[in-house]
């Protein structure tokens, strides 16, 4: 993930925790709506929404990094652009778009045994809170992908073009 000095971050709460993804991922947010579940998805695969007649995949980023939820809380959807297609992220709630200089971000720590630690792209303080930068095409797995890509599929093929 590149940064530079005036690169900003939409950051949100996962549980206690703070997290961030770069403000350019981020195609809006909005309130929960009524998810589709599909079968035969992982856990954490919360199902498929429709947004204005573009069907997207939403995954409940808490379970994916194993996170317990707030139990008193307003969810939201943050709706964002990979490179993979249009996900949709449900988190605990929104907080703010902030703009850390390049020099406030540092790399994460190395913990021994931790899998998936190439997902956190930086860290950085605000206000007295570690907020970790989310790489979120590194947090999605294969299957993760393959699920997303059922819909894509589906939406840009013509209804009377044969395949």
């Amino acid at each position: 993930m590149t940064t530079t000095l005036d690169q900003r971050y939409l950051t949100f709460s996962l549980g206690p925790e703070g997290y961030a993804i770069p403000l350019l991922s981020v195609r809006e947010v909005i309130a929960v709506p009524e998810i589709t579940p599909m079968p035969f998805t992982p856990a954490h695969f919360l199902g498929l929404m429709n947004l204005r007649g573009q069907v997207i995949s939403v995954i409940d980023l808490r379970n994916k990094l194993g996170i317990k939820p707030l139990t008193a809380t307003e969810n939201a959807i943050i709706i964002c652009e990979l490179q993979s297609g249009h996900l949709g992220i449900l988190v605990d709630s929104v907080d703010a778009v902030l703009t850390p200089t390049a020099d406030a971000i540092s790399s994460p720590p190395e913990v021994k045994g931790s899998l998936n630690r190439e997902c956190i792209a930086g860290v950085f303080r605000h206000e007295e809170k570690l907020i970790l930068l989310i790489d979120l095409e590194k947090t999605l797995s294969g299957d993760d992908r393959k699920a997303m890509s059922k819909p894509a599929v589906a939406q840009t093929q013509s209804p009377n073009k044969v395949a």
